[in-house]
Protein backbone atom coordinates (compact mmCIF):
# COMPACT_ATOMS: atom_id res chain seq x y z
CA UNK A 1 0.00 0.00 0.00
CA UNK A 2 1.22 3.11 -1.00
CA UNK A 3 1.25 6.43 1.57
CA UNK A 4 -1.35 8.34 -1.18
CA UNK A 5 -3.60 5.75 -1.13
CA UNK A 6 -4.16 5.83 2.39
CA UNK A 7 -5.99 9.21 2.77
CA UNK A 8 -8.20 7.54 0.65
CA UNK A 9 -8.90 4.41 2.52
CA UNK A 10 -9.37 5.82 5.88
CA UNK A 11 -12.31 8.11 4.15
CA UNK A 12 -13.68 5.18 3.39
CA UNK A 13 -13.46 3.72 6.56
CA UNK A 14 -14.91 6.53 8.27
CA UNK A 15 -17.82 6.88 5.81
CA UNK A 16 -18.48 3.43 6.57
CA UNK A 17 -18.70 3.64 10.37
CA UNK A 18 -20.97 7.26 11.09
CA UNK A 19 -23.69 7.12 12.55
CA UNK A 20 -27.19 7.76 10.61
CA UNK A 21 -28.88 10.77 10.64
CA UNK A 22 -31.81 10.70 13.54
CA UNK A 23 -33.82 13.81 12.08
CA UNK A 24 -36.89 13.36 14.78
CA UNK A 25 -36.60 11.35 18.16
CA UNK A 26 -39.49 10.91 20.98
CA UNK A 27 -38.85 14.36 23.63
CA UNK A 28 -36.12 16.01 21.92
CA UNK A 29 -32.26 14.69 20.47
CA UNK A 30 -31.89 13.10 23.66
CA UNK A 31 -35.12 12.06 24.67
CA UNK A 32 -35.19 14.15 27.85
CA UNK A 33 -37.68 16.64 26.86
CA UNK A 34 -35.35 18.64 26.36
CA UNK A 35 -35.21 20.88 22.59
CA UNK A 36 -32.27 22.99 22.11
CA UNK A 37 -30.90 25.51 19.34
CA UNK A 38 -34.02 27.40 19.88
CA UNK A 39 -35.21 31.23 19.89
CA UNK A 40 -38.12 31.44 21.16
CA UNK A 41 -41.00 33.84 22.61
CA UNK A 42 -40.35 34.63 26.43
CA UNK A 43 -44.19 35.62 26.42
CA UNK A 44 -47.54 34.82 24.45
CA UNK A 45 -50.17 37.26 23.32
CA UNK A 46 -53.36 36.82 25.24
CA UNK A 47 -55.41 34.39 23.17
CA UNK A 48 -51.71 32.38 22.86
CA UNK A 49 -49.46 32.21 20.37
CA UNK A 50 -50.08 33.00 16.51
CA UNK A 51 -51.99 29.27 14.81
CA UNK A 52 -49.80 28.31 11.64
CA UNK A 53 -52.13 25.25 10.16
CA UNK A 54 -53.84 22.53 11.81
CA UNK A 55 -55.09 18.72 10.68
CA UNK A 56 -58.16 17.54 11.89
CA UNK A 57 -59.77 13.49 11.30
CA UNK A 58 -56.69 12.27 12.70
CA UNK A 59 -58.39 9.25 14.35
CA UNK A 60 -57.51 8.44 17.55
CA UNK A 61 -53.90 8.79 19.04
CA UNK A 62 -51.79 9.99 21.78
CA UNK A 63 -48.48 9.74 20.17
CA UNK A 64 -46.67 12.91 19.08
CA UNK A 65 -45.83 14.33 16.01
CA UNK A 66 -41.99 13.58 14.63
CA UNK A 67 -41.08 16.54 12.94
CA UNK A 68 -38.09 16.84 10.28
CA UNK A 69 -37.14 19.10 7.76
CA UNK A 70 -39.08 17.68 5.72
CA UNK A 71 -42.37 16.78 7.05
CA UNK A 72 -44.14 16.14 10.37
CA UNK A 73 -45.26 12.57 10.28
CA UNK A 74 -48.15 11.07 13.08
CA UNK A 75 -49.80 8.13 13.98
CA UNK A 76 -53.65 7.41 14.62
CA UNK A 77 -56.05 4.20 15.13
CA UNK A 78 -58.85 4.43 12.65
CA UNK A 79 -61.41 1.58 13.32
CA UNK A 80 -58.90 -1.14 14.65
CA UNK A 81 -56.18 -0.33 12.00
CA UNK A 82 -53.41 1.70 12.25
CA UNK A 83 -52.42 4.94 9.76
CA UNK A 84 -49.14 7.03 9.29
CA UNK A 85 -49.83 10.84 8.50
CA UNK A 86 -47.26 13.18 6.51
CA UNK A 87 -48.09 16.38 6.39
CA UNK A 88 -45.83 19.71 4.60
CA UNK A 89 -44.94 22.20 6.69
CA UNK A 90 -47.62 24.10 5.17
CA UNK A 91 -50.42 21.46 6.87
CA UNK A 92 -51.07 20.08 3.38
CA UNK A 93 -51.35 16.12 3.76
CA UNK A 94 -48.69 14.24 1.02
CA UNK A 95 -50.11 10.71 2.30
CA UNK A 96 -51.49 8.50 4.52
CA UNK A 97 -50.10 4.79 5.04
CA UNK A 98 -51.48 2.21 6.66
CA UNK A 99 -49.17 0.36 8.41
CA UNK A 100 -51.88 -2.84 10.50
CA UNK A 101 -53.66 -3.24 13.25
CA UNK A 102 -52.95 -0.59 16.12
CA UNK A 103 -54.54 -0.64 19.49
CA UNK A 104 -58.08 -0.88 19.90
CA UNK A 105 -59.08 -2.00 23.74
CA UNK A 106 -58.57 0.14 26.57
CA UNK A 107 -57.75 3.74 26.25
CA UNK A 108 -57.62 2.77 22.42
CA UNK A 109 -55.35 4.95 20.38
CA UNK A 110 -51.96 4.87 18.36
CA UNK A 111 -49.14 5.13 21.07
CA UNK A 112 -46.23 5.55 19.21
CA UNK A 113 -43.84 8.51 18.39
CA UNK A 114 -42.44 7.53 15.35
CA UNK A 115 -38.67 7.88 15.10
CA UNK A 116 -37.32 9.43 11.72
CA UNK A 117 -33.39 8.55 10.47
CA UNK A 118 -32.60 9.56 7.12
CA UNK A 119 -35.38 8.27 4.95
CA UNK A 120 -36.62 5.85 6.91
CA UNK A 121 -39.39 6.41 9.47
CA UNK A 122 -39.47 3.19 12.45
CA UNK A 123 -42.78 3.12 15.21
CA UNK A 124 -43.83 0.30 16.91
CA UNK A 125 -47.47 -0.49 17.49
CA UNK A 126 -49.70 -1.18 20.00
CA UNK A 127 -50.23 -4.33 19.31
CA UNK A 128 -46.43 -5.49 19.02
CA UNK A 129 -45.08 -5.20 15.30
CA UNK A 130 -41.89 -3.05 14.97
CA UNK A 131 -42.26 -1.48 11.73
CA UNK A 132 -40.06 0.62 9.22
CA UNK A 133 -41.17 2.53 6.24
CA UNK A 134 -39.54 4.74 4.12
CA UNK A 135 -40.55 8.54 3.59
CA UNK A 136 -42.93 7.63 0.60
CA UNK A 137 -45.17 5.51 3.19
CA UNK A 138 -44.40 2.46 2.29
CA UNK A 139 -43.26 -0.30 4.35
CA UNK A 140 -39.44 -1.80 4.29
CA UNK A 141 -39.97 -4.48 7.03
CA UNK A 142 -41.93 -5.73 9.82
CA UNK A 143 -40.80 -7.65 12.96
CA UNK A 144 -43.82 -9.29 14.81
CA UNK A 145 -42.39 -9.41 19.25
CA UNK A 146 -44.30 -11.66 19.96
CA UNK A 147 -44.01 -14.32 17.28
CA UNK A 148 -39.88 -13.39 16.90
CA UNK A 149 -39.55 -13.17 20.81
CA UNK A 150 -42.73 -14.48 22.44
CA UNK A 151 -43.14 -11.24 23.89
CA UNK A 152 -46.96 -10.76 25.95
CA UNK A 153 -49.01 -7.70 25.57
CA UNK A 154 -49.69 -4.79 28.08
CA UNK A 155 -52.92 -3.80 29.92
CA UNK A 156 -52.76 -0.83 27.46
CA UNK A 157 -50.83 -1.96 24.51
CA UNK A 158 -46.98 -1.78 23.77
CA UNK A 159 -45.94 1.79 24.14
CA UNK A 160 -42.92 2.17 23.00
CA UNK A 161 -41.26 4.64 20.56
CA UNK A 162 -38.42 2.74 19.42
CA UNK A 163 -34.75 4.13 19.68
CA UNK A 164 -31.86 3.98 16.85
CA UNK A 165 -28.45 4.10 17.26
CA UNK A 166 -26.28 3.29 13.93
CA UNK A 167 -27.23 0.27 12.17
CA UNK A 168 -29.35 -0.83 15.11
CA UNK A 169 -33.41 -0.08 16.00
CA UNK A 170 -33.78 -1.08 19.40
CA UNK A 171 -36.98 -2.19 21.15
CA UNK A 172 -37.99 -4.44 24.31
CA UNK A 173 -40.35 -7.49 23.82
CA UNK A 174 -40.19 -8.44 27.91
CA UNK A 175 -40.69 -11.85 28.85
CA UNK A 176 -38.60 -15.12 29.37
CA UNK A 177 -37.38 -15.17 25.98
CA UNK A 178 -35.51 -11.19 24.94
CA UNK A 179 -36.02 -8.68 27.57
CA UNK A 180 -34.82 -6.22 24.69
CA UNK A 181 -33.80 -6.54 21.19
CA UNK A 182 -31.63 -4.99 18.63
CA UNK A 183 -32.80 -5.07 15.12
CA UNK A 184 -30.69 -3.92 11.97
CA UNK A 185 -32.49 -0.95 10.46
CA UNK A 186 -31.96 -1.89 7.07
CA UNK A 187 -33.38 -5.05 7.10
CA UNK A 188 -35.44 -5.74 10.12
CA UNK A 189 -33.03 -8.92 10.98
CA UNK A 190 -32.53 -9.46 14.55
CA UNK A 191 -28.65 -8.51 15.78
CA UNK A 192 -28.42 -9.28 19.29
CA UNK A 193 -31.44 -9.99 22.09
CA UNK A 194 -31.24 -9.78 25.80
CA UNK A 195 -32.33 -12.95 27.71
CA UNK A 196 -35.37 -12.22 29.48
CA UNK A 197 -35.82 -12.26 33.13
CA UNK A 198 -39.65 -12.85 33.24
CA UNK A 199 -40.54 -9.24 33.10
CA UNK A 200 -42.58 -7.88 30.69
CA UNK A 201 -41.72 -4.53 29.03
CA UNK A 202 -43.29 -1.31 30.71
CA UNK A 203 -44.43 1.29 28.32
CA UNK A 204 -41.02 2.71 28.32
CA UNK A 205 -39.15 4.17 25.79
CA UNK A 206 -34.89 3.56 26.09
CA UNK A 207 -32.44 5.89 26.05
CA UNK A 208 -28.43 5.51 25.27
CA UNK A 209 -26.11 7.87 28.30
CA UNK A 210 -22.46 8.34 27.86
CA UNK A 211 -21.01 7.24 31.12
CA UNK A 212 -17.11 7.52 31.54
CA UNK A 213 -16.97 7.02 27.50
CA UNK A 214 -18.85 3.66 28.12
CA UNK A 215 -22.14 3.84 26.44
CA UNK A 216 -25.57 1.62 28.51
CA UNK A 217 -28.70 1.39 26.62
CA UNK A 218 -31.51 1.87 29.87
CA UNK A 219 -34.88 1.32 30.40
CA UNK A 220 -37.15 0.88 32.84
CA UNK A 221 -39.07 -2.78 32.89
CA UNK A 222 -42.47 -3.83 34.72
CA UNK A 223 -40.26 -4.10 38.10
CA UNK A 224 -36.88 -2.57 37.37
CA UNK A 225 -34.75 -0.10 35.84
CA UNK A 226 -32.02 -2.22 33.56
CA UNK A 227 -28.89 -1.35 31.52
CA UNK A 228 -27.73 -3.33 28.68
CA UNK A 229 -24.56 -2.70 26.62
CA UNK A 230 -26.25 -1.50 23.31
CA UNK A 231 -23.73 -3.13 21.07
CA UNK A 232 -23.97 -6.42 22.43
CA UNK A 233 -26.99 -6.82 24.24
CA UNK A 234 -24.93 -7.72 27.30
CA UNK A 235 -26.77 -7.17 31.24
CA UNK A 236 -25.13 -4.81 33.27
CA UNK A 237 -27.19 -4.50 35.52
CA UNK A 238 -30.72 -3.94 36.98
CA UNK A 239 -32.30 -2.34 40.16
CA UNK A 240 -35.66 -3.01 41.53
CA UNK A 241 -37.93 0.12 40.56
CA UNK A 242 -41.95 -1.24 41.77
CA UNK A 243 -44.77 0.62 40.92
CA UNK A 244 -48.17 -0.13 41.27
CA UNK A 245 -49.54 -2.02 38.17
CA UNK A 246 -46.36 -2.43 36.71
CA UNK A 247 -46.76 0.93 34.53
CA UNK A 248 -43.03 2.83 34.22
CA UNK A 249 -43.52 5.27 31.00
CA UNK A 250 -41.33 7.49 31.45
CA UNK A 251 -37.88 7.92 29.90
CA UNK A 252 -34.71 7.82 32.52
CA UNK A 253 -32.64 10.76 32.83
CA UNK A 254 -29.18 11.00 32.83
CA UNK A 255 -26.54 14.08 34.43
CA UNK A 256 -23.03 13.25 35.53
CA UNK A 257 -23.01 9.74 36.37
CA UNK A 258 -26.32 9.64 38.21
CA UNK A 259 -29.52 8.21 36.80
CA UNK A 260 -33.43 9.34 37.58
CA UNK A 261 -36.08 6.83 37.45
CA UNK A 262 -39.76 8.53 37.68
CA UNK A 263 -42.93 6.57 37.83
CA UNK A 264 -46.72 7.62 39.17
CA UNK A 265 -49.37 6.04 41.57
CA UNK A 266 -47.47 7.32 44.46
CA UNK A 267 -44.15 5.44 43.54
CA UNK A 268 -42.06 9.00 43.05
CA UNK A 269 -38.45 9.22 42.00
CA UNK A 270 -35.43 7.26 42.57
CA UNK A 271 -31.65 8.75 42.13
CA UNK A 272 -29.30 6.24 41.08
CA UNK A 273 -25.06 6.53 40.83
CA UNK A 274 -23.30 4.50 38.08
CA UNK A 275 -20.13 2.73 38.75
CA UNK A 276 -17.26 4.86 37.39
CA UNK A 277 -17.17 1.21 34.80
CA UNK A 278 -20.77 1.07 34.41
CA UNK A 279 -21.15 -2.44 35.22
CA UNK A 280 -23.14 -1.33 38.48
CA UNK A 281 -25.42 1.23 40.23
CA UNK A 282 -26.90 2.17 43.49
CA UNK A 283 -29.75 3.66 44.98
CA UNK A 284 -28.62 7.22 46.05
CA UNK A 285 -32.01 8.71 47.19
CA UNK A 286 -35.81 8.67 46.94
CA UNK A 287 -39.05 9.96 47.09
CA UNK A 288 -42.50 10.34 46.19
CA UNK A 289 -42.97 13.91 44.97
CA UNK A 290 -43.58 14.16 42.01
CA UNK A 291 -44.92 10.91 40.32
CA UNK A 292 -45.08 11.68 37.40
CA UNK A 293 -47.64 8.64 36.29
CA UNK A 294 -46.61 9.36 31.93
CA UNK A 295 -45.59 13.25 31.59
CA UNK A 296 -41.98 12.62 31.73
CA UNK A 297 -39.85 15.09 33.99
CA UNK A 298 -36.62 17.83 32.31
CA UNK A 299 -33.67 18.25 34.25
CA UNK A 300 -32.56 22.32 34.47
CA UNK A 301 -30.14 23.85 36.12
CA UNK A 302 -29.78 21.20 38.79
CA UNK A 303 -33.69 21.31 39.71
CA UNK A 304 -35.71 18.73 38.09
CA UNK A 305 -39.32 19.87 37.06
CA UNK A 306 -42.30 17.24 36.64
CA UNK A 307 -46.25 16.91 37.67
CA UNK A 308 -47.63 14.30 39.74
CA UNK A 309 -50.05 11.73 39.13
CA UNK A 310 -51.11 10.50 42.97
CA UNK A 311 -49.59 12.86 44.75
CA UNK A 312 -50.91 15.91 42.50
CA UNK A 313 -49.31 18.78 41.60
CA UNK A 314 -46.40 20.38 38.92
CA UNK A 315 -43.61 19.88 41.33
CA UNK A 316 -39.75 21.31 41.45
CA UNK A 317 -37.25 18.88 43.46
CA UNK A 318 -33.49 19.45 43.67
CA UNK A 319 -31.27 17.06 41.30
CA UNK A 320 -28.35 16.33 44.03
CA UNK A 321 -30.89 15.59 47.26
CA UNK A 322 -34.57 14.94 45.98
CA UNK A 323 -35.64 18.10 47.86
CA UNK A 324 -39.13 19.35 47.27
CA UNK A 325 -38.71 23.15 46.71
CA UNK A 326 -42.14 23.25 45.63
CA UNK A 327 -45.79 21.85 44.35
CA UNK A 328 -48.97 23.89 42.61
CA UNK A 329 -52.15 22.53 41.66
CA UNK A 330 -52.20 25.37 38.94
CA UNK A 331 -53.76 24.18 35.69
CA UNK A 332 -54.38 21.38 37.08
CA UNK A 333 -51.04 20.03 38.27
CA UNK A 334 -50.95 16.87 35.99
CA UNK A 335 -49.43 16.63 32.25
CA UNK A 336 -46.37 16.46 29.88
CA UNK A 337 -43.65 18.87 30.45
CA UNK A 338 -40.77 19.92 28.00
CA UNK A 339 -38.54 22.73 27.91
CA UNK A 340 -36.53 24.82 25.28
CA UNK A 341 -34.86 27.88 25.55
CA UNK A 342 -34.90 28.87 29.09
CA UNK A 343 -38.76 28.39 29.49
CA UNK A 344 -40.55 25.27 30.16
CA UNK A 345 -43.96 24.46 28.30
CA UNK A 346 -46.70 22.19 30.34
CA UNK A 347 -49.52 20.61 28.91
CA UNK A 348 -52.36 20.02 31.40
CA UNK A 349 -54.56 17.34 30.69
CA UNK A 350 -57.55 19.72 30.61
CA UNK A 351 -56.20 21.37 27.30
CA UNK A 352 -54.01 24.21 29.17
CA UNK A 353 -50.47 25.29 27.47
CA UNK A 354 -48.81 26.98 29.50
CA UNK A 355 -45.21 28.81 29.56
CA UNK A 356 -43.29 28.81 32.96
CA UNK A 357 -39.99 30.57 34.18
CA UNK A 358 -38.02 27.82 35.75
CA UNK A 359 -37.81 29.34 39.29
CA UNK A 360 -36.73 26.88 42.33
CA UNK A 361 -38.48 29.34 44.62
CA UNK A 362 -42.09 28.84 42.96
CA UNK A 363 -43.96 28.23 39.99
CA UNK A 364 -43.98 31.18 38.00
CA UNK A 365 -46.18 31.39 34.60
CA UNK A 366 -45.84 33.64 32.10
CA UNK A 367 -48.81 32.58 29.67
CA UNK A 368 -51.32 30.47 28.76
CA UNK A 369 -53.99 29.61 26.30
CA UNK A 370 -56.01 26.51 25.82
CA UNK A 371 -56.11 23.79 23.33
CA UNK A 372 -60.15 23.67 22.73
CA UNK A 373 -59.98 21.69 19.41
CA UNK A 374 -59.69 17.72 19.49
CA UNK A 375 -60.92 15.12 21.30
CA UNK A 376 -60.49 12.48 24.26
CA UNK A 377 -57.26 12.75 26.95
CA UNK A 378 -54.76 15.43 26.60
CA UNK A 379 -52.00 12.96 26.66
CA UNK A 380 -49.72 13.84 23.39
CA UNK A 381 -46.39 15.35 25.02
CA UNK A 382 -45.71 18.62 22.87
CA UNK A 383 -42.89 19.21 20.29
CA UNK A 384 -40.75 22.21 19.33
CA UNK A 385 -38.96 22.59 16.17
CA UNK A 386 -37.66 25.52 13.96
CA UNK A 387 -39.42 27.67 16.12
CA UNK A 388 -42.63 25.85 16.28
CA UNK A 389 -44.53 24.35 18.75
CA UNK A 390 -46.83 21.08 17.98
CA UNK A 391 -49.96 20.61 20.33
CA UNK A 392 -51.84 17.06 19.59
CA UNK A 393 -54.95 16.54 21.08
CA UNK A 394 -56.90 13.16 19.43
CA UNK A 395 -58.05 13.99 16.35
CA UNK A 396 -56.04 17.15 15.82
CA UNK A 397 -52.75 18.82 15.94
CA UNK A 398 -52.44 22.66 16.03
CA UNK A 399 -49.15 24.23 14.74
CA UNK A 400 -48.13 27.69 16.76
CA UNK A 401 -45.51 30.00 15.88
CA UNK A 402 -43.24 30.15 18.76
CA UNK A 403 -40.50 32.04 17.21
CA UNK A 404 -38.55 35.25 18.74
CA UNK A 405 -38.03 37.66 15.95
Amino acid sequence: MTIRMFPIILLFLIAGTARSAVQSEWRGPQRDGIYPNEKLLKAWPENGPTKIWSASELGIGFSSPAVTQQAVYVTALFGGEGRLFAFDHKGKNLWTAKYGSEWDAGHKGARTTPTVVDDRIYLISGTMQVICLDTAGKIVWRVDMAKEFGARNLQWGMTESPLVDGDKVFCTPGGSQALMAALNRQSGEIIWQTKGNGQLSAYCSPVIIDHNGRRLLVTMTEKAVVAVEPESGKMLWSLPHVTQYDINPNSVLYKDGYLYAISGYGTGGQMFKIAADGKSATQVWANEVPDSQMAGAVLVDGYIYSSGHKNRGWACSEWSSGDVKWQSRDYGGKGPIIYSDGMLYLYSEKGDVVLVKPNPEKFESISAFTMNEGSGEHWAHPVIKDGRLYIRHGDVMNVYDIAAR
